[in-house]
């Protein structure tokens, strides 16, 4: 990679719209990998989470070797002016109410956080779901006018992965003014989510926060184990050299150094925490079928580009999961009304592409979607990439 690429972190302020502590000041983090040429102007690129792996190592693993994994800088490398983020809750931004285990879900402490650091299960001290569509959206808004300022442009170019779509997708559709286009890594696409209030709009259903089921939102942070990650991954390992050796214990590694405080939770090897991932415990709405073909908008205004692997699990998943959790990458296509998309299924590789041999293909499509608004001279429709990168229609 170039080494002419300027690394700045930016502790972004915002006055929190999240309820868990509404109207406070707060920061989100964002880290910027300056790669705009000599005599360029800046073209800006603003990456987005999922649910449970912060922007670091989302975005940017730095493990000696493996930094050949960093999908940003490998755009910051191309020209772009590269921004990552956190939402509150995750990685280096504020994280409301988690500090305290007792706060985290109580279906899970006595197998995850007893004895360390807990000696016994606890009631949570604060007893709704932490963050919501409003709030993430508020946040993304927040992020974007700072690099609108920061780099002197009117419009972002969004990527974002998996979760992140409940939040990029209906940001854009929202606000299309901000936005140049709109690049989706395994989205997590609900075709019967959540409505909104109206149901084709995006206020909120509820009154909010929201509290009830208990066993649901009653609680504002979900816990995730090293164990968890690496049975979740394996199960989606069916090729020959998918992943290189040792990729869960780098990626959890440098998940860890980026939570110092859940970094020393949960189950103790040789007298050292293995570590305890905190997720925020969220309520989305406003991403279905209802609510993507608003407007014209995606696909149109903000032409978009969906890239998945075949052996996704957790972005596609069965009917019978039910409405909110039947996900379904190929329906987001479907919704999307304009004729500017573009859909590529990736063979041999899963939800965690961005970490494994296939994302190569990643880097290389999305220097293409970016400049060009093309994939490899394609332009439009639903494509599948076999192992040995050949390009067919989808059947």
């Amino acid at each position: 990679m170039a080494t002419g690429i300027i690394t700045k972190d930016h502790a972004v302020p915002h006055t929190s719209t999240n309820p868990a502590n509404l109207n406070e000041s707060v920061e989100l983090f964002v880290r910027e990998y300056d790669g705009t040429k000599p005599s360029h102007s800046s073209e800006a690129v603003l990456m987005l989470h999922g649910r449970s792996i912060p922007a670091l190592p989302g975005f940017d693993l730095e493990h000696g070797r493996h930094d050949k994994y960093s999908w940003s800088k490998d755009l910051a490398d191309a020209g772009y002016d590269v921004f990552i983020m956190d939402l509150q809750g995750s990685g280096r931004s504020t994280r409301p109410k988690m500090k305290n285990p007792c706060n985290a879900n109580p279906a899970q402490q006595q197998d995850i956080l007893v004895p360390n650091p807990l000696s016994a299960p606890c009631s949570p001290d604060y007893t709704s779901q932490l963050n919501n569509s409003q709030s993430d959206w508020d946040e993304l808004d927040t992020v974007i006018k700072f690099i609108q300022h920061q780099s002197g442009v009117s419009k972002v170019r969004l990527i974002g992965w998996s979760a992140a779509a409940f939040v990029m997708g209906p940001y854009a559709v929202q606000h299309p003014q901000n936005v140049e286009s709109l690049l989706l890594l395994a989205p997590i696409f609900p075709p019967q989510g959540r409505a909104s209030k109206s149901g084709t709009d995006f206020g909120a259903p509820v009154a909010l926060p929201v509290s009830t089921p208990a066993a649901l939102f009653g609680f504002p942070m979900n816990l995730g184990t090293k164990d968890a990650f690496a049975s979740s991954w394996d199960r989606e390992l069916h090729c020959a050299n998918q992943r290189e050796p040792g990729m869960v214990d780098v990626v959890w590694d440098a998940t860890m150094d980026n939570d110092a405080v859940g970094s020393g939770w949960g189950p103790m090897e040789d007298g050292v925490a293995q570590g305890v991932n905190r997720i925020r415990n969220s309520y989305w709405w406003g991403w279905n079928s209802a609510t993507v073909p608003l407007h014209g908008t995606l696909g149109g205004d903000v032409p978009v580009c969906i890239v998945y692997g075949e052996l996704d699990t957790q972005a596609n998943t069965p009917v019978a999961s039910g409405p909110l959790l039947h996900f379904s990458v190929p329906a987001l296509y479907e919704a999307i009304p304009g004729t500017k998309k573009l859909m590529f299924r990736v063979a041999c590789t899963g939800h965690l592409m961005v970490w494994e041999r296939q994302s190569k293909f990643l880097h290389h499509m999305s220097r293409q979607w970016l400049k060009q608004g093309t994939v490899e001279g394609l332009s439009s429709g639903s494509y599948f990439r076999d192992e040995d990168g050949v390009i067919m229609p989808a059947g």
